[in-house]
């Protein structure tokens, strides 16, 4: 039933829980580029003596994996426990029993808006995070390797296919699902008081963290089978 959707929630969401979340998910991204690269030089030198695969290495690892679940874990510790702790305290407060009385259904108005302001969102937090980190790796590769920048995006274009790209991408709204529904759930297991409010808000945390890194290899272990 779309015509019950909030939209205006759905937006305030996006723009807290998204939008808000770019600069840090963008500015821990870049820095695991930074440290990719310089590892994978040094390993690289060590066992083959080159470090333009290092390219290769960052563009792998950033597009399928990192990119992905550091948005993940950053959105399950900054998301998940404001979730959990604004419907937690609405339970607390019994506003949500007051929404019922009033005839209006909690999942439709505290927890759909924000579902599906994390779907809308991931996927962006997801690329931005993904451009972050191979940004990291070029600057090293500049400045460390002396790999330009144009021998960079010329060696992820032709050895980095874009299906690296999307097999990262896919995996987004799996993650967004997570984020949103463990931290909604929790929020409404939360009784009338602050010591369970503090036990959901943890446990919203370190649930969502879990199943992330479970959905992840999960997804590793199928495209490995499928050989993509």
């Amino acid at each position: 039933q779309p015509h019950k959707i909030r939209w205006t929630s759905v937006v305030s969401v996006m723009e807290e829980a998204g939008l808000d979340a770019l600069p840090i998910v963008c500015f821990l991204s870049f820095f695991v580029g930074v440290v990719i690269a310089f590892i994978g030089a040094t390993m690289l030198q060590q066992t083959l003596g080159s470090t333009v695969f290092t390219v290769e290495l960052v563009g792998w690892a950033m597009m399928r994996e990192f990119g992905v679940v550091l948005t993940g874990i950053l959105l399950a510790g900054r998301t998940n426990s404001s979730f959990t702790a604004q419907i937690g305290s609405m339970k607390m407060r019994q506003e949500v029993d007051a929404m019922r009385t009033l005839g209006l259904d909690p999942i439709e108005t505290l927890v759909t808006p924000r579902v599906l302001a994390m779907l809308i969102m991931t996927p962006f937090l997801t690329f931005g995070a993904t451009l972050s980190g191979l940004l990291g790796g070029l600057i090293i590769s500049w400045l460390a390797l002396d790999i330009s920048p144009i021998l960079y995006v010329a060696r992820l274009q032709d050895l980095v296919t874009v299906q690296n790209f999307w097999v990262g991408m896919s995996k987004s709204p799996f993650i967004a699902l997570i984020v949103a529904i463990v931290a909604c759930r929790q929020g409404l297991l939360v009784e009338g008081n602050v010591q369970s409010l503090g036990r959901a808000t943890t446990a919203s945390v370190v649930h969502a963290i879990f199943l992330i890194i479970v959905v992840d290899a999960v997804f590793a272990m199928i495209y490995m089978e499928l050989g993509i």
